[in-house]
């Protein structure tokens, strides 16, 4: 596309009817989430469309022959599944008189990991995807359009266009070059290490653990995870997001980015954790256990993750969303960011002075809570 051709958006459709190559090109190979192959998976299986309240309306900017950016966007019916939480908002727009649902979602449906939300073959098509997601909700009468977990230089494009802005935080493991554990367990302070140490002991005392990835992964290994997700899914969520034909897809298309962590008792398996595999990232997702074991549930997701992270030479390990309970575990506090548009410009005020004061609360416990981390202050134990 040369400077001057005519730019059109468009939204509809699903992700799945865009050229794979196409839709990559412009999103990149480094955060699985928003690949192609990921997004189809979750039309395809089911796990996303009008039934569940995640209809897919992808948008796309470019000529008629050339799409340059394209952006996951979905009309929502609920707030479920983001992770970024606006049920007080719609409670205060309904009992003003409005109509909250449906409204406009970007996003990598129930993930909440942070990534880019605008994907485009070059950063000045970000403003055009920006304008066609505020007309696809202005246009519609819509209440709002929200951006959840987007990548962090992607937030001063949202402000320019006059989106608010939302902090929040979550905690991630960074790899400061460790050649091992007891190279990572070497920069906390001498009670931490004991105590980690004591926890992995305790934890997989007559188990077994096994890494199983690429074309290792069978439909037997998704039928023992699928019952370790229902368990979690019925307790946290009441329903499943995702459907059994999603974990089958999942391993026949993205096996080679797709790290399954299964704790045995015997022959028996007993928990696990999936996660996925970025370019410079172990991404941990779902985890599930049908016999409770103390501490199991760190070892799987936390310190196997790291343990993959470094044989993998990956620079982080993001095991998902809240959790203070990571802190002790070496994962560090981070800030996220998420994007908002309200048409209405009273509602618009409204939220503007709730985020402000939220911001300053959520950076006083990134602060606080870095500070209260298990690592060696000032070289000493």
């Amino acid at each position: 596309m040369s400077e001057g051709d005519p730019v059109t958006a468009r939204a509809g459709g699903t992700v799945g009817a865009i050229d794979a190559s196409v839709w990559d090109e412009c999103a990149g190979d480094a955060n699985p989430f928003v690949s192609h192959a990921f997004l189809s998976i979750l039309e395809e299986s089911g796990s996303v469309g009008e039934r569940t309240g995640w209809a897919p309306l992808p948008v796309t900017v470019g000529s008629d022959d050339h799409i340059a950016a394209v952006a996951p966007v979905y009309v929502k019916s609920h707030s479920q599944g983001e992770y970024v939480f606006d049920h007080s908002w719609a409670d205060a727009w309904e009992r003003a008189g409005g109509r909250y649902y449906p409204k406009v979602q970007l996003a990598a449906p129930f993930t909440p990991v942070p990534g880019p939300r605008l994907l485009t073959r070059d950063p000045g098509y970000a403003p055009a995807l920006i304008a066609a997601i505020e007309a696809v909700t202005a246009n519609n009468r819509l209440s709002s359009a929200h951006a959840t977990f987007i990548a962090s230089e992607e937030v001063e494009m949202f402000e320019d266009a006059g989106w608010l802005i939302r902090e929040g935080s979550q905690f991630h493991w960074q790899n400061e070059g460790y050649g091992d554990f007891d190279d990572f367990l070497a920069d906390l302070a001498s009670r931490k290490r004991k105590a980690i140490r004591k926890e992995r002991r305790r934890a997989v005392e007559g188990l077994r653990v096994e890494h199983i990835s690429g074309s290792d992964l069978t439909e037997a290994h998704w039928d023992i995870f699928w019952d370790f997700y229902q368990d979690t899914g019925m307790r946290k969520w009441g329903r499943p997001y995702l459907t059994r034909p999603f974990f089958s897809l999942l391993g026949e298309r993205m096996a080679d980015k797709t790290l399954l962590i299964l704790a045995f008792r015997g022959d028996t398996p007993i928990a696990g954790a999936l996660n996925l595999i970025g370019a410079d990232t172990l991404y941990g997702r779902y985890w599930g256990c049908l016999e409770d074991v103390p501490f199991l549930h760190f070892e799987l997701c936390y310190y196997q993750a790291i343990d993959a992270a470094i044989e993998r030479g990956l620079k982080t390990v993001e095991a998902g969303a809240q959790g203070e309970h990571k802190l002790a575990r070496g994962y560090r506090p981070v800030p996220t960011w998420s994007a908002h548009f309200f048409p209405d410009a009273g509602f618009r005020d409204a939220v503007a002075n709730y985020l402000q004061a939220e911001r300053a609360a959520v950076e006083r416990d990134i602060k606080f809570l870095g500070e209260m981390g298990p690592f060696r202050k000032g070289g000493g134990l």
